[in-house]
């Protein structure tokens, strides 16, 4: 039963009894862990002492558990809350861009996966909400960074310039056809659902380059929209989550 310490994020917090909690915390060196909470909720001082701040969607901390082989969930003994995220809860656009961030990390990584590098990519886009005012969940140019550096990450990184179809460079042309089977583009016209105009690509090409893009907001909700159409093939289902990027 490894005892360990690490920094963490809340993905989920769910009730279990009048005293305990069922988290998700995204760590930094051992990836998601599912664990169970006993006490968290309760006011002694023992458990306020052991339990400190509580735990609360897209808030960060130090979290100490024990991994359990035989059992599903961790068990989560203490948590030291380090950031509060207030700017998340005075928002409602960027509670709902850190929720979509959450809800993704959760459903595309495995359990005790580490992923050193999207933990930062999830806390930049935490923290670059402090500033960022989107219009729209869509249009949050730190949401295009953050879906980027998650496929990345789980190994499914769009290819931004081989053609899918010839296996030959990318053409440049005002259109593309985005094939999610492949995961990359083509200049062939096929399927229209999947059809992508030169500034989306060229905009993707900027994120993978530098990790932001800077383009018109029209061209990031594009990409946002075309990277979370791509996510929800991969997953085969669409989240409740993802209708803030598709429809919002």
């Amino acid at each position: 039963m490894p005892r360990f310490e690490d920094d963490a994020v809340v993905l989920r917090a769910l009730e279990w009894s009048e005293s305990s909690q069922i988290v998700t915390l995204f760590t930094r060196a051992h990836g998601k862990v599912r664990g169970l909470a006993k006490g968290a909720k309760r006011m002694s001082p023992s458990s306020v002492q052991r339990f400190t701040g509580g735990f609360e969607l897209l808030t960060v901390g130090r979290v100490t558990a024990t991994t359990r082989p035989s059992t599903e969930l961790a068990s989560i003994t203490e948590w030291d809350l380090a950031q509060a995220m207030p700017h998340l809860r005075r928002s409602l656009t960027a509670q709902q861009v850190g929720c979509v961030a959450a809800s993704y990390a959760d459903a595309m990584t495995a359990d005790e996966d580490p992923h050193p590098e999207l933990y930062a990519s999830l806390l930049a886009l935490m923290n670059g909400l402090l500033d960022e005012r989107p219009e729209s969940v869509a249009a949050s140019p730190a949401l295009l960074s953050f879906q980027w550096a998650l496929l990345d990450e789980a190994g499914y990184r769009p290819d931004l310039s081989v053609d899918t179809a010839s296996g030959g460079e990318l053409s440049e042309g005002p259109r593309y056809t985005f094939d999610p089977q492949a995961g990359g583009f083509t200049a062939e016209r096929r399927d229209e659902r999947w059809r992508v105009r030169r500034e989306t690509l060229e905009t993707l090409r900027e994120v993978a380059k530098a990790g932001r893009a800077s383009g018109d907001v029209a061209v990031v909700v594009r990409a946002n929209r075309l990277l979370t159409s791509y996510l929800r093939e991969l997953l085969g289902r669409e989240a409740n989550t993802m209708r803030l990027v598709l429809k919002g």
